[in-house]
């Protein structure tokens, strides 16, 4: 099993940013694949960031070039810096992990096998 706990999510206005962290415990020799989805109200979860094993990452369109996913040399701090963010952005942001060898398609649904709790992120106009 794999644990994962996020911080950092709040609210700010339009073109502020934000950092979110995840701490990752329990067998994280496993994960093959770390990353972050969203989901807004009454919308489907929607895959963000990801980031695999050798440091390769990816982003869904819509975040490119305004999100940056990393993770420390221990493997066990997952970050988003988020900046330019827009109302749109408003979701609860999930951290999430699988050991799976995941899609292209797994990955913009958000389906991954382990998320933590969420942390809200708000973007007032």
């Amino acid at each position: 099993q794999v644990q994962l706990v996020e911080s950092g999510g709040g609210s700010v206005q339009a073109g502020g940013s934000l950092r979110l962290s995840c701490v990752t415990s329990g067998n994280i020799g496993i994960i093959k694949y770390m990353g972050w989805f969203r989901q807004a109200p009454g919308k489907e979860r929607e895959g963000v960031a990801i980031i695999d094993n050798l440091g390769d990452t990816n982003y869904a369109d819509s975040m490119k070039g305004r999100f940056t996913i990393s993770q420390d040399n221990t493997k066990k701090i997952l970050s988003l810096q988020m900046n330019s963010l827009k109302p749109e952005d408003t979701a609860m942001f999930y951290c999430a992990a699988d050991s799976r060898r995941l899609s292209l398609r797994q990955f913009l649904d958000g389906d991954f096998l382990y998320r933590g709790q969420g942390t809200q992120v708000t973007v007032s106009s």
